[in-house]
C-alpha cells in the first residue's frame, strides 16, 4: 500500500518478534549516490536491511503502516517495576519490600504471638510487639541469604537488578546466567550456606541465655527458622537454590545448560506436588513436631499453606523453563536482520515527499540528515501515522523527528542479550543502525524487536 499517494511499491518485510527492546533506525543513502535507488547503502553485492535469506514471513506494508495501524495509538513501553518500598542499596543493588511482605509480617506476628502466649503468658499484649520484632528479624535473615547470592553474582561480574523481600521469602534478580556450571553451583549454594551459618550463630548466642525468657524464645525461633530456610532451599528442584545446584550438576555432566534446566524444573514440579500432598499429612501425623489432635481449622490452614507453597514452586519451575528457552533463542535476535531499510531526507523535506521516496525505494523508515549527509534525527513512525494524508505536503519531516543521541546509535553486529541490553540502556522507539565503518545501515524499531522476541519465545526448544 502506497501511503504517499505515489505508485512506489513497498518491499515485503517480515514481522520480527522481540522482547523488551526499542525500534529501528534508518540508513543514509546519500552516502552512496551511485546506488541512489536503494537509498540505504545496499548494493547488488551487499544486501541491505531486511534482505537476508532467512526470512520466511512476509507482508506488503508501506512506511506509515509498518507495525502500527492508522487508527491505533502508539504502543507504550512497559514501565520498570518499582518492586515496592525501597529500603536501601547495599553494594549498589536496590532492596525493595513488596506489599505482600506486610501481610506475611502480620501473619507471623499473629501466629508467633499465640505461641508466646503459651510460653510467656505474663507478656500479655506485649507478646505481639515481640512477635513483630521476630518477623522483622527473620526477614533480615532472609535479606542476608539474598545478599549472599548478590555478592557472589557481583563477584562473577553478573549484574543484579534488585533484591525483593516478598511473600514467603526473598528473591535476587540476577540478569545474566553464570558462564560455567561451577559458578552456577556456587551462586546457588552460598544462600543456604549463609542461612546455616546464621542458624549456628543463633544457636551459639542461645547457649548463655536463660530459657523461658524473651531473648531465649527469640533466639530459638530465629535459629529454627533459619535452619528451615536452609533445608527448604536445598531441596533439589527449581526455583529453589537446590534446584539450581542440581541444574549445575546436570549441566556439568551433559555439557548442556538447557538439559540441566529441564531436569531441575521437572524435579521442582514433582516437589510442588509432594508439598501439596505431603505437608498436611506430615503435620497431621505429628512428624513435624505438631500436636496430633488437630482441629478442623488447623487442617484447613495446613492445606492452604501447602497449596501456596506448591503454587510458588510450580510457577517458579515453569518460569525457569521459560527463561531458559528465552536464553536459548536470544541469539536469533540480530540487529542486522531486524533493521528496516531507510532513506535520508533533508530537514525541510515535506512528509509526503519523504514517504514517496521511501515507498519508491521499498523502505520503511526516514532519517533526517544535514547537507553533508550526517544523520541528525529519526522520523518517528507513530508521528507519521498521526498526520492526516491531506496535511502531509505541508508538514516538514523535521517536525516529526526525534533527535539522535549516542544511545540511539547501535551497531549492526549486535545480537541476543547484548542487543537487548543496549536498547534497554536508552529507551526509544527507533534506533539508528550503523556499520563498524560508520556507514548508516538502517533503522531498528523497538516494536520489531519486541515482535521478534515473542516469536522466538513461541518456538519449541
Amino acid at each position: 500500500m502506497d501511503v504517499s499517494g505515489g505508485n512506489g511499491k513497498p518491499r515485503p518485510d517480515e514481522d520480527h518478534p522481540a522482547e523488551h527492546p526499542p525500534v529501528p533506525p534508518t540508513p543514509n543513502p546519500e552516502h552512496h549516490p551511485e546506488h541512489a535507488p536503494d537509498h540505504e547503502g545496499a548494493t547488488p553485492d551487499r544486501p541491505g536491511p531486511g534482505d537476508t535469506e532467512d526470512r520466511t514471513e512476509h507482508e506488503h506494508r508501506s512506511l506509515a503502516h509498518a507495525g502500527i495501524a492508522r487508527t491505533d495509538p502508539p504502543p507504550e513501553r512497559p514501565k520498570e517495576p518499582g518492586g515496592g518500598i525501597l529500603m536501601g542499596r547495599p553494594f549498589g543493588v536496590p532492596v525493595y519490600v513488596a506489599p505482600s511482605w506486610f501481610l506475611v509480617a502480620a501473619l507471623i506476628t499473629w501466629v508467633f504471638g499465640g505461641q508466646l502466649d503459651r510460653v510467656l503468658p505474663e507478656l500479655g499484649a506485649l507478646r505481639y510487639l515481640v512477635s513483630l520484632f521476630f518477623a522483622v528479624a527473620f526477614y533480615a535473615s532472609v535479606l542476608v541469604h539474598e545478599l549472599a547470592h548478590t555478592i557472589a553474582a557481583l563477584r562473577f561480574k553478573l549484574p543484579v537488578r534488585r533484591i525483593q523481600l516478598q511473600f514467603f521469602g526473598g528473591v535476587s534478580e540476577i540478569e545474566k546466567e553464570a558462564e560455567t556450571p561451577g559458578r552456577e553451583f556456587v551462586l546457588a549454594f552460598v544462600g543456604p550456606l549463609l542461612s546455616l551459618v546464621l542458624a549456628g550463630l543463633f544457636y551459639l548466642a542461645l547457649k548463655p541465655v536463660q530459657p523461658g525468657t524473651v531473648p531465649g524464645v527469640l533466639l530459638a525461633g530465629l535459629m529454627v527458622s533459619n535452619l528451615i530456610v536452609a533445608i527448604f532451599n536445598l531441596l533439589p528442584g527449581l526455583p529453589l537454590d537446590g534446584g539450581r545446584m542440581l541444574r549445575a550438576v546436570v549441566w556439568k555432566i551433559t555439557g548442556k545448560p538447557m538439559t540441566g534446566t529441564v531436569a531441575a524444573a521437572w524435579v521442582g514440579r514433582a516437589l510442588a506436588v509432594s508439598v501439596l500432598i505431603g505437608l498436611p499429612l506430615l503435620n497431621q501425623s505429628g512428624a513435624l513436631g505438631g500436636d496430633q489432635d488437630i482441629s478442623g481449622m488447623d487442617t484447613v490452614t495446613d492445606a492452604l499453606l501447602a497449596a501456596i507453597l506448591a503454587a510458588i514452586i510450580w510457577t517458579g519451575a515453569g518460569n525457569s523453563l521459560r527463561m531458559a528457552r528465552l536464553r536459548e533463542h536470544l541469539p536469533d535476535l540480530r540487529a542486522r536482520t531486524l533493521t528496516r531499510r531507510a532513506v535520508p531526507v533533508q530537514t525541510d523535506t515535506p512528509l509526503s515527499e519523504g514517504l514517496r521516496r521511501a515507498n519508491a525505494a521499498g523502505a520503511r523508515a526516514l532519517v533526517v540528515v544535514d547537507a553533508d549527509g550526517t544523520p541528525l534525527s529519526l522520523v518517528r513512525e507513530a508521528a507519521i501515522v498521526g498526520v492526516p494524508e491531506h496535511r502531509r505536503p505541508w508538514v516538514a519531516v523535521s517536525e516529526l523527528a526525534q533527535d539522535l543521541t549516542d544511545g540511539m546509535r547501535v551497531s549492526a553486529e549486535l545480537s541476543g542479550e547484548e542487543l537487548l541490553d543496549t536498547l534497554r540502556a536508552t529507551p526509544a522507539t527507533e534506533y539508528l543502525v550503523i556499520e563498524n565503518t560508520g556507514e548508516i545501515y538502517g533503522v531498528l524499531s523497538a516494536a520489531d524487536v519486541e515482535r521478534a522476541f515473542v516469536k522466538a519465545m513461541a518456538r519449541p526448544s
